[in-house]
């Protein structure tokens, strides 16, 4: 997948008018997502991702502690949406990355954060048929 249609799939999935606020939105998840894990999951997760995707994940300042109501905040403010629209947003766009990157990176990710941050892939469940395990 390259990056016109990665973008092209989040505008889909989100509904969006114009590619520049898909954009916003990969960007202000993947982002956030970068910052909250170690730099060798995040830079594992991008790999398999759009060379101008995988960047928000790896140029990350990577290993930052914060609980998801503050990844959501995070998210929110970046893409200027409220907390509810970010946290869709967040799930829509984990669930296509999940389609590209395999299982195991997906699952090496899940393991690191915190329980809180399971809504993260409720999407992902759903998506998948179940291929990432509770």
């Amino acid at each position: 997948m390259n990056y016109k249609e990665f973008v092209g799939e989040v505008q889909h999935r989100l509904e969006y008018a114009q590619f520049g606020q898909a954009v916003r939105a990969c960007r202000a998840v993947l982002t956030t997502l970068g910052e909250r894990l170690q730099e060798g999951e995040a830079t594992d997760l991008a790999s398999p991702l759009p060379m101008e995707i995988d960047h928000y994940l790896v140029a990350a300042d990577h290993g930052q502690r914060f609980d998801y109501q503050e990844f959501l905040e995070r998210v929110s403010k970046r893409e200027g949406v409220d907390r509810s629209d970010a946290n869709y947003h967040t799930q829509e766009v984990l669930a296509l990355v999940a389609s590209v990157v395999p299982a195991g990176n997906l699952e090496k990710v899940r393991a690191q954060l915190p329980d809180d941050y399971e809504q993260l892939f409720e999407l992902v469940e759903t998506a998948d048929g179940g291929r990432t395990s509770q």
